[in-house]
């Protein structure tokens, strides 16, 4: 999967190099909005299905009642106040920085979302971030696991609730499953609101 994603970035890289040198400002124009506006509803449209479809998960989201909002907030708070001291560490814009940490790991959605507010060279930065994440989660579950069984539900962020949750369970062991997949759910839902919010601070 990971090498098909870098291939795609590659693609996406040269081609959007190759549209700014010899593209015309039409072109850029349909690429930078309608295109990134059309993936961006798609992809959260896909995800729509996803949720409704999986009823038996989110049958046991509803017994489990409010204990399941108890990590991804704690996972949210810390994401948005690791960026903050990221910022204030690196002298980058802090805005900028929390905006970037509250995708949650959640790189598809991160990188257009923040391209469209702060640029298409800090979408990139949103993109990156968040993918080397997902990518530190999964190398890392066999050291995280060992530390707490749910530090790779936080380390995940909202790829708990899919790309890393087979891992996830596999190191953790199967009673994390509803937390992990509940912890996924709920940062998945918020992200994007979350991205505005604090985008809207600047």
């Amino acid at each position: 999967m990971i090498k098909y994603i870098m291939t795609a970035l590659a693609i996406g890289i040269v081609t959007g190099y190759s549209n700014d040198v010899w593209g015309s400002m039409i072109v850029n124009d349909v690429i930078s909005h309608y295109l990134f506006d059309g993936s961006l509803i798609l992809l959260l449209f896909v995800m729509g299905v996803s949720f409704g479809s999986g009823k038996e998960l989110v049958g046991k989201l509803g017994k489990a009642g409010f204990k399941v909002l108890v990590i991804p907030l704690a996972v949210a708070l810390g994401s948005i106040l690791g960026g903050l001291v990221g910022g204030l560490i690196l002298g980058v814009d802090v805005i900028l920085t929390m905006a970037v940490c509250a995708g949650y790991g959640w790189y598809t959605l991160a990188g257009p979302l923040i391209g469209q507010i702060f640029g298409l060279e800090l979408g990139a930065l949103g993109f990156t971030v968040n993918f080397l994440r997902e990518l530190l989660t999964i190398t890392t579950v066999s050291l995280t696991a060992k530390i707490d069984k749910y530090a790779p539900i936080a380390s995940g962020g909202a790829t708990a609730m899919d790309t890393t949750l087979p891992i996830i369970v596999r190191y953790c062991g199967s009673d994390v499953l509803i937390a992990a997949f509940s912890s996924g759910f709920m940062l998945t839902i918020t992200a994007p609101f979350t991205i505005l919010a604090i985008a809207s601070l600047r």
